[in-house]
């Protein structure tokens, strides 16, 4: 009896210290980091005593290659009580390793110029899962009878052809608000990083090249949908179906949804008329359309300049189409919000001036026409700073895009001093978002809302166009903090992007049809991100399964293409490319 009392305290003891070394944990960038990059990883401990060094290790001779003293301890975070962060920037050798702090090991890690290599062109996998008409994941069809006006000048339920597109997440909605967004970033991410792309894919997204990088054909292929929502200068539609689709989960060439022409028979296409909108309960609060008609023109008008060299007269088309839908939001200032129906929830955007500046610094770049350059800068002065940098909440969507374009773009054309104006507004912006940051150990400045991980790229991208634009270096840290939130330097170790790395530890149960009903996997898909509790409960029309509720558009791929662009520094800058971006 003596003798198993003895073992049951042995192996009590050993459960003890098992849980004891369980206590700490060390959070890293999953994909790895560059050599000449910023290298940090997060040790958190639900202990309040601080580590006080750490040791970078091989992986596979458990050689200890460089010791570092921790940061200062930052204190608790979230489940933490003490935590601090082990910066190897120093350490410049490729390979494999781990960190160790005390007791406390990290997963294995890569340290290699080619680390990203591959990844944004990763993420376009899941722009083409979400394609409507023809989907090459499925090599399928679906929603091809769409769509049926509502609104318009033309009678309700005129036949419209508006096929095509992506939608918006594991619902079918389609949206000119994220989708010409998400079309100008992939053509923005393959004019600054051309090398970072591959051709591995025809037009239709089924394999095979074509001669054309991938990246441009997903970005035709929104450009060919938003054309077809814009069919006139002077007719501009905004959406495609409403939340009647959220009846369940079915994979898109399954929808049976009816919206008064039958079970799958066709969607409502939603007029931009300025006004409020919404055909159930619950109706937006649209003061104008300059908002979707700054988003179409900038597409346009970037697509044309990358477009011109090899399909002129497609080129001239969107140029002039660009500078039409630039004059209609003249003519309409203000904000045009999506439609709701039976629940209260819609794309709540009360901004529309970044959107006119993007659109008139888009002309100017294409046209030289000063009269752009001059509104342009008008409107730059109107919104300053992105308001959802340095607040604690916003309303979804409320502030949208989440990082804004315009500047950037406006400066790569301006006076010294007009430039240096518009940089300082992104400084402002940075500095509100450090101001909360530098208080804890993940350099967190991004609210837990919706969409918090889009925030989160658009952020990292914010940092990287102020870095170009100046080479000012002081945020690089700032920068790749959110960059490294995003693959798993978080308080859950977890990559926000589904299947990146391969051999990660990714998400496993997001909020999709594909996954939830038959286990494909959704490549590339960002999820939405960790939201405050207080918002979580307050939803309407659960209950719901998983914490992290949708998916869109992925910036990632613009993200992760400026990180491989921004290792360090040669003249010119960002010659090492292989980054990510999104939305």
């Amino acid at each position: 009896m003596k003798k198993e009392l003895i073992a049951i305290l042995v192996l009590l003891l050993c459960l003890q210290v098992g849980r004891a070394a369980e206590s700490s944990w060390i959070r890293i960038n999953q994909l790895g980091y560059l050599p000449h990059g910023v290298k940090v990883a997060v040790w958190a401990s639900k202990s309040k005593e601080p580590v006080a060094s750490f040791q970078l290790l091989d992986a596979a001779t458990e050689k200890v290659l460089f010791e570092g003293k921790a940061g200062k301890a930052y204190g608790a975070y979230g489940p933490f009580s003490q935590s601090c962060r082990l910066d190897f920037t120093q350490f410049r050798k490729s390979g494999k390793f781990y960190l160790r702090a005390g007791q406390t090991k990290s997963p294995v890690f890569k340290i290699d110029g080619n680390v990203y290599k591959g990844a944004a062109d990763f993420c376009l996998r899941y722009m083409r899962q979400q394609r409507s008409g023809f989907n090459p994941y499925l090599k399928d069809s679906c929603h091809t009878n769409d769509g049926y006006t509502v609104y318009g000048p033309m009678p309700d339920g005129t036949r419209l052809d508006v096929s095509g597109g992506w939608h918006d997440a594991t619902d079918y909605l389609q949206y000119v608000t994220t989708s010409a967004n998400a079309t100008y970033h992939l053509l923005a991410a393959y004019r600054d990083f051309p090398s970072a792309f591959a051709d591995m894919h025809k037009a239709d997204g089924l394999d095979g090249a074509n001669g054309v990088a991938d990246i441009m054909d997903e970005a035709k292929w929104g450009i060919q949908w938003l054309l077809k929502m814009n069919p006139r200068d002077e007719w501009m539609f905004n959406q495609l179906a409403d939340d009647r689709d959220h009846s369940g989960m079915r994979l898109p060439s399954q929808d049976s949804v009816d919206y008064g022409w039958g079970a799958g028979k066709g969607r409502p296409v939603y007029f931009a008329t300025g006004a409020p909108q919404g055909l159930g309960k619950y109706k937006n609060r649209s003061t104008g359309v300059a908002s979707t008609a700054g988003k179409f023109a900038s597409a346009f008008a970037l697509a044309s300049q990358l477009l011109e060299a090899t399909d002129p007269s497609f080129a001239s088309i969107l140029q002039k189409k660009a500078v039409a839908a630039y004059e209609l939001g003249l003519k309409k200032p203000g904000v045009c919000q999506t439609a709701p129906n039976r629940a209260p929830y819609f794309y709540e955007e009360d901004n529309w001036v970044d959107d006119m500046e993007l659109a008139a610094a888009s002309l100017f770049r294409s046209t030289g026409q000063r009269r752009y350059f001059e509104q342009a800068y008008q409107y730059s002065g109107q919104e300053k700073v992105t308001p959802w940098m340095g607040a604690d909440t916003a309303r979804h969507y409320q502030w949208y895009p989440f990082h804004n374009f315009g500047h950037y773009t406006l400066a790569l054309n301006a006076d010294d001093k007009s430039k240096k104006k518009l940089q300082r507004f992104y400084r402002e912006g940075i500095e509100k978002v450090w101001k909360v940051a530098s208080r804890n150990v993940f350099y967190r400045g991004v609210p837990f809302i919706w969409c918090s991980n889009n925030l989160t790229t658009s952020f990292a991208i914010q940092c990287g166009l102020y870095q170009r634009l100046t080479d000012d270096q002081r945020y690089k840290e700032l920068e790749q903090a959110n960059f490294d939130w995003l693959f798993g330097c978080n308080p859950w170790g977890t990559s926000m992007v589904y299947g990146l790395p391969a051999d990660g530890d990714v998400p496993v149960d997001p909020h999709s049809s594909f996954t939830h009903l038959y286990r494909y996997p959704i490549d590339g898909g960002l999820v939405d991100g960790p939201v405050y509790g207080s918002i979580y409960r307050q939803l309407k029309g659960g209950p719901f399964t998983v914490l992290i509720p949708t998916l869109i558009f992925n910036q990632i791929l613009l993200c992760i293409t400026m990180t491989m662009a921004t290792t360090v520094q040669t003249s010119p800058r960002w010659t090492e490319l292989p980054l990510l971006f999104i939305c």
